[in-house]
């Protein structure tokens, strides 16, 4: 029985932990979709528009589903892939809304932020969605940036999982003048126009006199990311990119380039090790991205740098601008903080000269090309792998003993 009993602590331990770890329930919105023929184009439309891998890599979404009589009615405008992509995000709202909360929004109307918002491509609040609760126990939906009027209104709920993801069917298409606006598309954008009008005018200028261009805009159609450091950032960095070699400027410059679309959302849930456009065989020239919160940071062997905001998202090209050049360590060396001595920097050695303070290798004037230490290596071998314990793991290396343990035989009667 003390066995059983102990099992069963263990197993609730167990539980206990696996949530604190944050576990949260997988969705996958094509699939909740695949069991409703009726919506097999909206469907279709969140796969081809890569919106579908957005909403699968969020908590907590509810996504507004048009029916296959809906979705012709918006097809028949002929929008293009882009444009329709706006559209759509508008219908894809960063809060969860499930059917029972729809009519029990206070002061009957609400307003929320959509993915359309999110992604930086609305201007202004154009893309928030009011949501109305109406007599009757109607609720309509509409953009922000429409005259007033109500077209869109709740039909049924498709799929609830609470407080992480809510699939409702509304009557018609949410209109936005925003996001039905004509979107260019991708081999007909100016790279170097949209950096110079954006804050990095400087980065734009050092693309164009370079032979990276060609590389950047050969990737457009086929998906391109592109983290263009501001103004400010690249006129700090000046003397160290005139110490550059010819080739050694181009491939600091391809640094900046991701050859796929990577969306600011699929950045903060795809933490880990990216390729560039300067990767080539043993040339990793590669870096991590990470993120805290909203916050999304790109961390080389070298130094960090912060996304600060998005120039453009318009699939399968998205741009962002950065608060550092990125610096890869097979340009710069990389930073390393060694162990503090025994004795303080600051204290004379046995000669009496006191010791130099300790420089930053990213700012160390033999800036250039350097060669792997034996740490770096190692670290390339763990290719970013934490070799930590998870809590399950750790669990059942201390328990599982006691459950291998025999059960004491009963005592003779007297």
């Amino acid at each position: 029985m003390k066995k059983v009993e102990m099992a069963m602590v263990m197993v609730m331990v167990l539980g206990l932990g696996m949530a604190a770890s944050g576990a949260v329930p997988a969705h996958n919105i094509t699939r909740m979709l695949g069991t409703h023929p009726g919506f097999s184009t909206f469907s279709h439309y969140l796969t081809a528009t890569h919106l579908a891998e957005e909403i699968n890599r969020r908590q907590t979404i509810t996504v507004l589903a048009l029916d296959n009589a809906a979705m012709s009615a918006l097809l028949d405008k002929h929008y293009s892939l882009p444009t329709i992509k706006n559209i759509l995000s508008l219908h894809v709202l960063v809060d969860y809304f499930g059917a029972k909360k729809l009519h029990q929004i206070n002061n009957s109307t609400t307003l929320v932020s959509s993915m359309f918002q999110a992604t930086g491509a609305a201007a202004g609040t154009a893309g928030y969605v009011n949501i109305t609760n109406l007599k009757g126990g109607k609720v309509a939906f509409a953009a922000e940036d429409n005259d007033g009027s109500l077209h869109s209104f709740y039909v049924k709920s498709i799929k609830e999982m609470p407080y992480y993801i809510s699939v409702l069917q509304i009557s018609a298409a949410i209109s936005s003048a925003d996001a039905e606006a004509p979107t260019a598309a991708p081999s007909a954008i100016d790279l170097i126009s949209i950096m110079s009008k954006q804050g990095c005018k400087a980065f734009a200028d050092l693309l164009r006199a370079s032979k990276a261009l060609p590389t950047f805009t050969e990737n457009i159609d086929g998906g391109l990311t592109v983290f263009c450091p501001t103004d400010t950032a690249v006129n700090d960095f000046a003397p160290k990119y005139k110490n550059l070699s010819e080739a050694h400027k181009v491939s600091l410059l391809l640094y900046h380039g991701v050859p796929v679309y990577q969306s600011l959302q699929m950045l903060k849930s795809s933490n880990g090790i990216i390729n560039t456009l300067a990767t080539e065989g043993a040339n990793k020239y590669d870096f991590t991205v990470q993120n805290e919160g909203e916050d999304v940071s790109l961390k080389t062997k070298v130094n960090t740098a912060t996304i600060l905001g998005t120039l453009i998202d318009q699939d399968p090209f998205v741009a962002y601008k950065l608060n550092k050049v990125l610096m890869p360590r097979e340009l710069f060396k990389p930073t390393h903080v060694s162990d503090p001595p025994a004795h303080s920097p600051s204290q004379p050695n046995k000669k009496g000269i006191k010791q130099p303070a300790h420089q930053d290798a990213a700012d160390s004037p033999s800036d250039g090309p350097s060669d792997d230490s034996d740490d770096q290596k190692a670290a390339d071998d763990t290719n970013g792998v934490s070799h930590s314990f998870t809590f399950p793991a750790l669990f059942f290396s201390l328990f599982t003993p006691f459950l291998l343990l025999p059960l004491p035989l009963p005592l003779p009667l007297p």
